[in-house]
């Protein structure tokens, strides 16, 4: 009976994990099933991988048309938030404590960077020692003449032949020798290794501890370094934080003494600290006027245009598309409106309710709108509601059942009826920088020079002078001076106007081109000057000196005194330079009298 060989081939699919035996006794038609069979595995894998990733798009298709009804959902909710809120204006500010915390504006936090570490130091390694054992050789022990070894083996003959017995002692004595010589060679050998080993060792340390200590130095530069800059950061960042605190330990005193600068500052502050939208301009302007006790306010209101108008998003899923719904004109145009009467309300609120030291007796309010003008496409800035409203008329009204429309005109305000028109109104009172007694000026400063004797100069130059270089420390924050009519009689020489928070305000600069000691008669005046004039603070300049009474009496007032070194410090610091000599200017001016 014949044997046949039969042929086998697995197959395998590791994604289907599937596997076959193929046998046959034909090793072709083996192995064409085999293909076959791979094959068709290959197909049905496709196909499951298309089914798959068709049944995977469908569950993202699902689950993207799932977020974007969400997504719709959480617009829609933002955005009716977003209405709500200009809504409820007033309302929101109704639980506010609106008094500013002194205390919450002092910085009393401490420097917010550690101070640098101090380095480890790296301990230098210890200098090789010649009597460690590592550096000495183990020799061993030198051979011995006496050893059996080195003795002559004598036999009866060699007793009797008195030369073999002397060959015998002669060679025991060269092998003693040699061995001697190689035990001093090996030795040597030994001691050179060892010498060899210390010299390298040596050398090492040498090198190492230098490499350690430029490294510590190095670090300890480093560290020094950084400690002297957090050390110099550090008093900076304190010194500046107690000048800072500082100033509000001052701007409290003279608000507590209703000092006019500081009673327009701190409502400022108050109106600061309002919270309203981001896209809102939250920008003002106020004046206080300390004898009527009366504040006026202009407001920047916000445009119609910057409102949210949003108040549905909606997906419809058949075209993949999200749409919208607006509010109508006629709904924004009433939103807005109650928004602006609102506004005009919580901000007077707000002041009064802040009054801590009953510094207000009246406060009008003026709301501005910055748009565009829809006939000509130009910018306007109108103010299209006024509103005066006494501390007691307004403390009675209880704000949280009101209509803010109706509570507007109960209260006399001026605007029209529909205030997205944005029709002008005149205010009822107006902040006015505008002074009659100020002139045109000119250029003087960029004509002087150090040949030039500040002393001795026309006075109305001077005047101009002190105008220009004033002008130029105020110009970095917004700031103007505008010099008023000659009359060299002690009164006003110059107004600056200063719109920063805390030092800003309305200042009085006095110019005095004396060549002796200014008394403190000129300082009374200067004090006095800013009570009439219901300055925040004063400047007196002189190219003189001060004499030690008109010291005192500036002491804790808003009064500051420059002398003639301080006003060439101030010209030196803005590129100008001249000089003050008051021995000459006596001279020349005693010769232009004559």
């Amino acid at each position: 009976m014949s044997h046949r060989e039969i042929w086998e081939i697995e197959v395998r699919h590791e994604g289907l994990n599937k596997y076959r035996h193929i046998r046959g006794s034909d090793r072709s038609v083996v192995e064409q099933k085999a293909v076959a069979q791979q094959l068709a595995w290959d197909e049905m894998w496709e196909k499951k991988q298309i089914a798959e990733k068709k049944k995977r798009d469908k569950e993202s298709a699902i689950k993207s048309k799932e977020k974007k009804k969400e997504l719709a959902i959480k617009i829609t909710n933002e955005a009716l938030e977003a209405i709500a809120q200009l809504e409820i204006i007033l309302a929101h500010s109704l639980s506010v404590d609106n008094a500013i915390k002194w205390s919450s504006l002092l910085d009393n936090k401490p420097f917010p960077r550690s101070e640098p570490r101090k380095p480890r130091i790296k301990t230098e390694p210890k200098e090789p020692n010649k009597l460690n054992d590592v550096y000495k050789p183990k020799i061993p022990v030198a051979p011995n003449a006496n050893d059996a070894k080195y003795k002559p083996k004598l036999g009866l003959l060699d007793k009797i032949f008195t030369k073999s017995k002397a060959q015998k002692e002669e060679n025991a004595k060269k092998r003693y020798l040699k061995d001697l010589d190689s035990w001093n060679y090996e030795k040597k050998k030994l001691e050179e290794k060892a010498a060899k080993k210390y010299s390298e060792d040596y050398i090492a340390w040498i090198s190492k501890k230098a490499e350690i200590k430029s490294k510590n130095m190095i670090n300890e530069s480093n560290y020094l370094a950084k400690l002297k800059k957090w050390q110099e950061d550090k008093y900076k960042y304190e010194q500046r934080q107690k000048k800072n605190n500082k100033k509000i330990k001052e701007l409290k005193k003279l608000y507590q003494k209703k000092e006019s600068g500081a009673v327009s500052d701190y409502c400022k502050m108050v109106l600061r600290n309002s919270e309203y939208p981001d896209y809102f301009p939250q920008k003002w302007d106020v004046f206080y006027q300390t004898e009527s006790k009366v504040l006026i306010v202009d407001y920047s209101l916000p445009d119609i245009d910057s409102l949210p108008t949003l108040k549905n998003m909606k997906y419809v899923i058949s075209r993949d598309k999200f749409t919208e719904t607006h509010l109508s004109n006629t709904a924004l145009n009433k939103l807005y409106d109650v928004l602006l009467y609102q506004i005009a309300l919580r901000t007077i609120h707000e002041l009064y309710d802040a009054d801590v030291v009953n510094a207000l007796d009246s406060i009008v309010f003026n709301g501005w709108v910055d748009s565009v003008d829809k006939a000509t496409g130009k910018n306007i800035n109108s103010c299209i509601m006024s509103l005066q409203a006494s501390k007691d008329e307004f403390l009675s009204i209880n704000l949280e059942k009101i209509d803010p429309k109706a509570c507007f005109k109960q209260l006399k305000g001026v605007g029209s009826s529909k205030l997205h028109g944005l029709s002008p109104v005149a205010p009822i009172a107006s902040i006015d920088k505008e002074d009659h007694r100020f002139i045109s000026a000119y250029t003087v400063v960029d004509e002087v020079d150090e040949s030039d004797n500040l002393a001795a100069m026309d006075w109305k130059d001077f005047e101009n002078l002190i105008r220009e270089i004033f002008e130029k420390e105020f110009v970095s924050s917004g700031g103007e001076v505008k010099i008023t009519q000659a009359s060299r009689d002690g009164g006003v020489d110059a107004v600056a106007f200063d719109p920063d928070p805390i030092r800003g305000g309305k200042i009085i600069i006095q110019a005095k081109r004396y060549t002796n000691v200014v008394g403190v008669s000129a300082v009374r005046d200067l004090y006095g000057t800013i009570v009439n004039e219901g300055a925040n603070k004063g400047i007196l300049v002189t190219t003189a000196d001060y004499g030690a009474d008109a010291y005192e009496f500036a002491k804790g007032k808003p009064l500051t005194l420059l002398n003639g070194g301080n006003l060439l410090h101030l010209l030196q610091k803005h590129g100008h330079k001249a000089k003050i000599d008051l021995k000459e200017a006596k001279k020349i001016l005693t010769e232009q009298k004559i």
